[in-house]
């Protein structure tokens, strides 16, 4: 036995260190691809928050248009007041913000969508919010704030109404975020997202909220309690500890934090995820790992003590074994040459399988480069839209000789095509196919571009997309960018309109004409309502509850402007139909 006990105690030794060595490695990686998991998760939900943010932005920007939002302000009459307050109450319905309202330039409110109401703002003082501050020095602001009426935070955007040097008063917009926690709750961990002294204002943890991350400044301190931002709400240190990607709580856990950049100026949202699962598995890995790394050792071993006595074994039998040798190698020089071809017939079909197999990886590698996440958003339709209306505005400004006015429009129309900037970087693929010029397009290429951006929502959700043969299609003069556009938000009303319908079916159809091209989009859905039929291009008639009743409106416009025509037409599905006339090339 004594010769045993020295290979048994360098394996003990040789486990031990492997296990020191797996479980540092184990926990590095397991914590680096948590905290990959909340940067990944953060990121998500940053987008979804500006993607609503984004929605409800466009409200003050189109309610700056509205004559009779300018109108009440400036004449301060009952009769106008009152007739605000039926189209903010009707807008607040169909875009799902909580109140909507208007404040004249001494912070008076005269108008709002809660009008009526017990928790109505009419005649409520607001000149001590920053917002309306703010809005009335520089025009535009967004404050976070708790409501000082309804109780209930959420984010207040303003726009003032006229020139700074003649202000006429301020219209505001207030986001809540109750519907977009519960989006963030689906996700695992705790999202928490923090305004810029760094006090949780949103989160899935009902224990953060409105507590502070890091101390406040006397400064921040006062400047909160003159806003009355939070109301009497007593700010206190936070459950949660971060340091960077790591954060602890009250009871010392250990989390790991994903953190980005929030849609508001120094604004940040963080994602914790908590360690310990984590780490557990890790260390389950770690121990069946060892398990298998202590047996493969034994095993080792073992083989190798009975080599070492087979040796000795072969070593007496030796001459005996040398005697049978040389007679069977006579045998096997009879069998050698079959053998030979055996073997190299083995070697010819491995070598064919595995190139087989290579061939079938690469070709999987290629074909996942051609899925694509769908569900695209077309809130970029509504910017363009807005800057459609600011630039006509701006063109009769400059007309009647009022640039100052004019270039409130353009800057404005500045600050739209940088938010476009912003979601079209999210679409790579589709920037790098350009969106400039009007000239000869293939509608091959743009329903080949349009499947990209829309085609896998109609496979999730199960829909049958018809659409026009492979043979070639003509071409014709439009964007091809914008004819995308159209095009998608087209699609994506017929498969919102099919969503609840037995065998949902949508018809895409290309029809040559002597006078150029036609492309049709039916569905058989449950059709236009008829009350909103003959207006369904009039801006914010819509037949979705939560829409904003802008895309089509927008895409008659791009299709104009292509010198073509987008209409109603009856759909052969039963459903509803859209006919898009364009010029041939």
């Amino acid at each position: 036995m004594q010769r045993y006990a020295l290979p048994l105690i360098g394996v003990l030794v040789l486990t031990i260190a492997a296990a020191a060595i797996l479980r540092v490695y184990a926990h590095r990686q397991a914590v680096a691809e948590l905290r990959a998991e909340a940067v990944r998760v953060a990121r998500q939900e940053e987008r979804l928050l500006n993607s609503e943010l984004q929605r409800f932005r466009l409200l003050p920007i189109v309610l700056v248009e509205y004559p009779d939002v300018g109108a009440a302000l400036r004449n301060g009459s009952v009769r106008a007041a009152e007739r605000l307050n039926e189209k903010l109450r009707g807008l607040a319905e169909r875009t799902g913000a909580p109140v909507i309202y208007a404040i004249d330039r001494r912070g008076r409110t005269i108008s709002a969508s809660n009008a009526g109401q017990s928790d109505s703002f009419v005649g409520r003082d607001y000149s001590f919010r920053p917002y309306f501050r703010q809005a009335m020095r520089t025009g535009t602001s967004e404050y976070f704030a708790l409501g000082n009426t309804s109780l209930r935070p959420g984010l207040f955007l303003a726009r003032r109404i006229g020139p700074a040097s003649a202000p006429d008063g301020v219209v505001v917009v207030k986001v809540e975020f109750a519907r977009m926690v519960q989006a963030w709750a689906s996700d695992a961990g705790q999202t928490l997202l923090l305004d810029e002294h760094g006090v949780v204002v949103v989160t899935t943890d009902p224990r953060a909220v409105f507590t502070l991350t890091r101390p406040l400044t006397a400064a921040a301190r006062a400047a909160i309690r003159q806003s009355q931002q939070f109301g009497d709400i007593l700010l206190r240190p936070g459950p949660f500890r971060i340091t960077g990607g790591d954060a602890t709580d009250r009871d010392g856990a250990r989390y790991v934090a994903g953190t980005t950049a929030a849609p508001l100026p120094r604004w940040r949202l963080v994602h914790v995820l908590p360690s310990r699962p984590a780490l557990k598995e890790a260390d389950g890995w770690v121990r069946s790992a060892t398990a298998l790394i202590a047996v493969g050792l034994i095993g080792l071993t073992l083989l190798a003590i009975w080599r070492r006595t087979r040796a000795e074994r072969a070593a007496l039998a030796r001459e005996a074994l040398e005697q049978e040798v040389a007679r069977r190698t006579a045998e096997l020089r009879a069998t050698n040459d079959q053998l030979t071809v055996e073997i190299s017939e083995r070697i010819r079909a491995d070598q064919r399988f595995r190139a087989a197999r290579e061939e079938l990886a690469q070709a999987n590698r290629l074909g996942s480069l051609g899925s694509i996440t769908a569900g695209v958003a077309h809130e970029i339709n509504q910017p363009v839209a807005a800057i459609r209306t600011l630039a006509d505005n701006a063109r009769t400004f400059l007309a009647r000789d009022r640039p100052d006015r004019a270039a409130t429009n353009l800057a404005t129309i500045v600050e739209l095509t940088e938010r476009i900037g912003s979601i079209v970087q999210e679409m790579r693929r589709f920037v790098r196919r350009g969106t400039h010029g009007i000239g000869a397009v293939s509608l091959n290429e743009v329903l080949d571009g349009t499947m990209l951006l829309i085609g896998d929502r109609f496979r999730t959700a199960g829909v049958a997309l018809e659409r026009p043969g492979g043979g070639a299609l003509p071409r014709v003069v439009a964007g091809r960018v914008r004819l995308e556009q159209v095009l998608v938000n087209l699609l994506q009303n017929a498969l919102d309109a099919v969503a609840d319908r037995p065998a949902p079916r949508v018809r895409l159809t290309v029809t040559e004409q002597p006078d150029g091209v036609d492309l049709t989009v039916e569905d058989n859905g449950p059709g236009l309502d008829p009350a909103i039929a003959t207006e369904i291009f009039t801006p914010f008639v819509t037949g979705k509850p939560d829409g904003l009743g802008l895309g089509l409106g927008i895409a008659r416009d791009i299709m104009t402007e292509f010198g073509g025509m987008l209409e109603v037409i009856p759909s052969t599905l039963g459903g509803a139909g859209f006919r898009i006339r364009m010029r041939r090339a």
